[in-house]
């Protein structure tokens, strides 16, 4: 079988700090004709099912406890009998969102989830959130980028449990260390180069949070 990538667009609301905002998210589904790992379930789970169709969920990964990506883990996991894995310190977020429900296994640093014969690498990539990752696919030189870099630059860290010097760190020391060529799908918008971002990391650090 052949190992690939389907973007998902759904759109809702992110909430914050008392704040909501409308937003539009990808969900990314990684593997191949039999099985999948769903990354960020956001908003919408009856069309990340139609995208998964028969394929078996092999696990569905939350980049970070955010509302607005894991508002429909629960119902996939629900629909599908698949896992739902956070990094345990985004679990204050989770529990705003899923108070009931526990997420059923954490992630750590470096372990690595297997779909369709080849390896998504958990990277902890903190300052977007306390428990953001990244997981990347070096056999296809991809990385998703949850909400911790996008096309132009970090990801925001005006809100609680957020922080610009983190953020700054894992950037530079987990992300820019791949390969210039690998690409970087993210949560929200377009996808961009690591190539292309690099370039940019003092002028981040100069215009600030």
């Amino acid at each position: 079988m052949v190992l690939s990538i389907q973007r998902v667009r759904t759109s809702g609301t992110f909430s914050l700090d008392g704040a909501d905002f409308e937003v539009e998210n990808n969900v990314w589904l990684v593997g191949d004709d039999e099985e999948v790992v769903v990354i960020d379930a956001a908003h919408d789970a009856e069309a990340v099912l139609d995208a998964v169709a028969r394929r078996r969920v092999v696990s569905i990964v939350c980049t970070h406890g955010h509302n607005d990506h894991i508002n429909a883990a629960v119902d996939l996991a629900d629909a599908t009998g698949a896992p739902v894995a956070l990094h345990p310190d985004d679990r204050m977020l989770w529990d705003v969102v899923h108070p009931a429900r526990p997420p059923d296994r954490t992630l750590a640093d470096g372990e690595v989830i297997e779909v369709a014969g080849s390896a998504l690498r958990v990277l902890h990539t903190p300052g977007h959130s306390p428990g953001g990752v990244c997981l990347h696919l070096a056999d296809l030189a991809v990385v998703f980028s949850g909400d911790t870099l996008f096309e132009g630059g970090p990801g925001a860290t005006g809100r609680s449990f957020s922080d610009f010097p983190t953020i700054l760190d894992s950037i530079r020391n987990r992300l820019l260390t791949l390969p210039p060529e690998t690409l970087v799908h993210t949560g929200h918008g377009d996808s961009t180069t690591i190539g292309t971002e690099a370039p940019h990391l003092d002028d981040w650090i100069r215009r600030g949070s």
